[in-house]
């Protein structure tokens, strides 16, 4: 990001309370409270009043595939180089004609006409922490960090909204179910911009989202009696309060009172509303469930939602990482790829089935691609997708100048692929997409304009919210 001029400026946040903390308090009774932490908790209201519930607001769905998945095992396959670089899988013919991905996705292939692939991404951070911070915020340094200097586009885009108004909807319009939590966050854009964070597993029968919709009338009543006796006791002059803060803090407390209140809020998040035969074709897994939620979440308003595939699900240590030490990447491929074929499809299927793509952009992608030539190490460890300790396996690194997403939804022509990388899938070689350009076709769809925004930063100079990115002109919405 880069100091720049806009008459379009987004002030900077002071510390909010965490949302789990508000609820506590908020449950406990507002009349409690004092001044001070009343003044605390104005930050809040913005992530809570959720705006925007008109239909054709945009939205977004961004399946995180944290630790970089394999381009050549995948999305852009390469049959013909040699065993150094080529994996053991076949590739198969998709429902667009001339394209074909790997054999792991038939799910995906019998409805590439409804996605595109873009295989000509690529960045200049090999780490995780500066990869992830490259395509999710845009910053150019190839360090890696402990955490964020920039925020993310989630954390901005939902300041933006929240800046534009005009929704009654009680949901937070940025929600993380279980979401990537690393490398990320809303840094100076301030944390009342930070996701309304689900991390439980949708897929278990005891799963509940706690803080959402009181179920029991009587609580209801009483918050809203609670609420009351705190205005009737609010008899102080108003007459010093220059910065707004008492009419901010009414604003936060109706609209946390509504996301506590309002039946709308438990429904979204209940996946029992689904018949099982939806359930059971996204996969009765953890991330079968989070995708299914995430559709259910958007459909009901929500505009920014990330859902992090990651965990048991991914092999042996949680996430795309495939080097050899971690796991054999063929096998963890094969271990990973039947829950990850079957939710994704089910998501881009369900987004147009439900009149949801013209709205709804969904984009999987993770921080860059794998190694071309596969290496071989000793495993540190057996468990899923990897060989006991020891054993020497194949494996691909860190590849950050060449890696496939594919992008559904949003109005855009489906059914293409963008780019190219050469024989070796080691670099692009036509139509180029860097992070920026990610970025800048993600807030085209929301309706931002990334080359003009800009935030304050923590000094109060105007930012830019995206450097050097052209939006891609086959990934944005027709007229």
């Amino acid at each position: 990001m880069v100091t720049g001029s806009s008459s379009k400026i987004i002030p900077a946040c002071s510390g909010p309370l965490d949302r789990r903390s508000f609820m506590r308090v908020g449950l406990s009774g507002f009349a409690s409270l004092g001044l001070p932490a009343l003044f605390r908790m104005r930050a809040q209201a913005a992530a809570l009043a959720s705006p925007g519930a008109k239909g054709d607001r945009t939205a977004v769905i961004m399946v995180w595939q944290p630790g970089g998945c394999s381009h050549l095992d995948t999305y852009d396959p390469k049959p013909e180089i040699g065993s150094e670089y080529r994996g053991p899988f076949k590739t198969i013919a998709t429902s667009v004609p001339g394209t074909r991905i790997t054999e792991l996705l038939p799910l995906q292939a019998r409805i590439a006409d409804k996605f595109t692939i873009l295989r000509s991404m690529h960045q200049t951070a090999a780490g995780h922490p500066a990869g992830s911070m490259q395509m999710l915020s845009g910053d150019p340094d190839t360090r890696d960090k402990p955490k964020p200097r920039y925020p993310d586009w989630m954390s901005i885009a939902a300041s933006i909204r929240t800046r534009e108004g005009g929704r009654d909807n009680p949901l937070p319009n940025y929600i993380g179910v279980s979401g990537p939590t690393e490398y990320n966050g809303p840094a100076y854009v301030g944390a009342a911009y930070a996701p309304f964070s689900i991390s439980g597993d949708p897929s278990r029968p005891d799963f509940e989202v706690p803080n959402i919709g009181l179920s029991n009338a009587g609580e209801a009543v009483r918050l809203s009696d609670r609420v009351a006796l705190r205005k009737s006791l609010d008899t102080m002059e108003r007459g010093f309060d220059t910065l707004g803060e008492l009419g901010a803090l009414d604003q936060f407390e109706s609209q946390a009172v509504m996301l506590l209140t309002n039946p709308r809020t438990r429904d979204a998040f209940d996946l029992s509303k689904e018949d099982a035969a939806t359930r059971d074709r996204y996969g009765r897994n953890r991330w079968g469930q989070q995708l299914l939620l995430a559709r259910r979440l958007v459909e009901a308003g929500v505009e920014i939602l990330t859902s992090s595939l990651s965990g048991p699900l991914c092999g042996r240590v949680g996430n795309w990482d495939d080097h050899a030490v971690n796991h054999n990447v063929f096998d963890a491929l094969r271990f990973r790829a039947g829950a990850y074929d079957q939710a994704v499809s089910a998501l881009i299927e369900d987004v147009y089935a439900r009149g949801l793509d013209k709205r709804v952009l969904v984009v999987v992608t993770g921080e860059f691609g794998r190694t071309p030539k596969i290496e071989f190490s000793p495993s540190t460890g057996g468990g899923d997708g990897s060989a006991p300790s020891g054993t020497t396996q194949p494996g691909r690194d860190h590849w950050p100048r060449a890696f496939s997403n594919i992008w559904a939804g949003g109005g855009i022509q489906t059914g293409g692929v963008i780019g190219a990388t050469d024989k070796r899938g080691e670099d692009v070689v036509e139509r180029g997409c860097t992070a920026d350009d990610f970025l800048a076709t993600i807030y085209q769809h929301l309706g931002i304009d990334s080359a003009s925004e800009t935030i304050n930063d923590l000094n109060g100079r105007p930012t830019r919210i995206v450097q050097n990115g052209r939006t891609i002109p086959e990934l944005t919405r027709r007229a």
